[in-house]
C-alpha cells in the first residue's frame, strides 16, 4: 500500500439538527467574505467609498453562482438529462459543479450592473476585486478536497492524495493515491493574488489591468492543472485537449492582448472612480 501524504476527509457534511452543514458550501463562503474584505480595502486605497464593494457584491455573487453553474451544466449535460437522468439535480449547486468561466463572466456581468447603479467606473472596480477573486477561488478549491473530486492522475509523490475507492474514476480502481490537483491550484492561485497586489503597487495598473493580469495568471496555471485531471468532462475533447484547456488558452490570450492594448491606450490609473457626470454627494444619495 502506498502512504498517502494527504488522506481525504472521511466526510464532507456535518449535520446541526436537521440542518446539513456542507464543506464546500462554507468553503465558497469564507472565500466570498475574504474577496469583499480585500476588495473593499483596495477599493478605498483607490478612492472609493466604504461600503460599496459589498452593494456590488450584492449583484456579483448570484450572478457568478448562476453562471458557475450553468456552464458546469453546460459542458456536464449528460450527468444531468437523458435516459436516466433526473434534472432536477443540475440545481443541486451543494453537491459541487460551478465553472469558473461561467461564473467570472456573469459575475462581472453583475458588477457592471451594480457599478453602473452605485455612480462607479467598472474597470476600477475590477482592478480592486481581482486579488480578492483569485484568492476565494484558492479557498474554494478545498471544497473539492472534502467531496474528493477533481484529482488527477495517479501518483505515488509524497503529498499524493489518498482517494476511497467508491469514488475512483472507472478503469482506476486499482490506483490508491493521485496528484491533489485542488492543492496545487490553491497555491497557483494564492502566488497569481501575490502577483497581482506586487505589480499593482509598483505599476500603478488602471483601467481593468489589474483584472486582465490575475485572469491571465490563472489560466496560465489552469490550463496545466487542468491537463492533469482525470475526472469525466462530458464534452468530447477537441484534438486531443480537454475543453477547459482550450478555455483557458483563448482567455489567456485575450487577456495578454487586452493588458497590452489597455497598457498602450491608456497609460497609469484612473483618476477618479467616479463615473462623469456623478458627485460624490449623488454616490451617497443613492446608496
Amino acid at each position: 500500500m502506498t502512504f498517502a501524504f494527504i488522506p481525504s476527509p472521511d466526510q464532507g457534511v456535518w449535520h446541526l439538527g436537521p440542518f446539513p452543514i456542507r464543506a464546500y458550501a462554507l468553503c465558497i463562503i469564507v472565500g466570498v467574505i475574504v474577496a469583499i474584505w480585500l476588495g473593499e480595502k483596495r477599493w478605498i486605497a483607490r478612492g472609493g467609498k466604504p461600503g460599496q464593494v459589498g452593494d456590488i457584491a450584492i449583484w456579483i455573487i448570484p450572478f457568478g453562482l448562476v453562471g458557475g453553474r450553468l456552464y458546469h451544466v453546460i459542458t456536464d449535460y449528460k450527468l444531468y438529462f437523458g435516459e436516466g437522468r433526473e434534472p432536477i439535480a443540475a440545481l443541486y449547486v451543494w453537491q459541487g459543479g460551478l465553472g469558473i468561466w461561467g461564473a467570472v463572466a456573469l459575475g462581472s456581468l453583475g458588477a457592471y450592473i451594480g457599478c453602473r447603479r452605485s455612480g462607479v467606473k467598472f474597470a476600477p472596480m475590477l482592478d480592486a476585486l481581482a486579488p480578492g477573486v483569485v484568492i476565494a477561488q484558492a479557498l474554494g478549491r478545498w471544497g473539492n478536497w472534502f467531496n474528493q473530486e477533481l484529482f488527477g492522475k495517479p501518483s505515488t509523490l509524497p503529498w499524493a492524495l489518498e482517494i476511497d475507492p467508491d469514488r475512483r474514476p472507472a478503469g482506476y480502481d486499482q490506483y490508491e493515491t493521485f496528484h491533489p490537483t485542488y492543492l496545487y491550484e490553491f497555491t497557483w492561485n494564492l502566488a497569481v493574488a501575490g502577483l497581482v497586489i506586487w505589480a499593482d503597487r509598483k505599476f500603478k495598473l488602471g483601467f481593468g489591468r489589474a483584472f486582465a493580469l490575475y485572469v491571465a495568471g490563472y489560466t496560465a496555471g489552469r490550463g496545466w492543472i487542468e491537463y492533469l485531471r482525470i475526472d469525466d468532462v462530458q464534452m468530447d475533447d477537441v484534438f486531443g485537449l480537454r475543453v477547459n484547456v482550450w478555455v483557458s488558452i483563448v482567455v489567456f490570450i485575450a487577456a495578454v492582448g487586452y493588458f497590452i492594448w489597455s497598457s498602450k491606450r491608456h497609460p497609469g490609473r484612473e483618476e477618479s472612480v467616479l463615473r462623469e457626470g456623478t458627485t460624490d454627494e449623488k454616490v451617497e444619495s443613492d446608496s
